[in-house]
């Protein structure tokens, strides 16, 4: 009996350390996410990102009417000095002011969604560094507008359309 325990101890001490060591390799690497989960990341990333071309859309084309429409107001404010703008053109102007002042308004309440949405969503966090800021913009070009500055305004909606690209940009990446 002794024979047999020196003879199986010898064999345990004489055997490779590794026969009892772990027989899987340890990964420092972090599990992937599943398939499923990583297709929902993208389709919100996707929609953020698809949200953003739409305001960036929106407000090229607004910015472009915007132009047009501040050489006209200028033009007939310029007459109202002079006395020569007819009632009806004076209240024609007055009305296009109200659409516009409404129309910035309109366009800062959606960028406060789209910056509320990116700060909301994990996964569309990451971006709202980027994006945060645009509705402050937004705010500025809305009290331009108020003030009768809308030239000014423009100017300021072009400096969101800005971000708004660069926005996009990153998320590409």
């Amino acid at each position: 009996m002794k024979r047999i325990a020196i003879t199986l101890l010898t064999a345990l001490l004489l055997s490779p350390s590794t026969l009892f060591g772990q027989t899987r390799k340890r990964s420092s690497r972090a599990k992937p996410a599943p398939a499923a989960e990583q297709t929902r990341v993208m389709q919100v990333r996707t929609a953020g990102a698809q949200k953003v071309a739409n305001q960036i859309k929106l407000l090229t084309q607004f910015i472009y009417v915007l132009g047009k429409t501040t050489s006209s107001m200028a033009a007939v404010d310029e007459a109202v000095r002079r006395n020569e703008a007819s009632p009806a053109v004076v209240q024609q102007n007055q009305q296009s002011k109200v659409v516009v002042k409404s129309s910035i308004s309109g366009y800062r309440e959606n960028l406060d969604k789209l910056e509320i949405e990116f700060r909301t969503t994990p996964e569309l966090q990451p971006y709202y560094i980027k994006l945060a800021g645009v509705a402050a913009g937004a705010v500025s070009a809305e009290e331009q507008g108020a003030a009768g500055q809308f030239d000014r305004a423009g100017r300021t909606l072009l400096d969101v359309v800005n971000r708004l690209a660069d926005v996009l940009v990153v998320m590409r990446q």
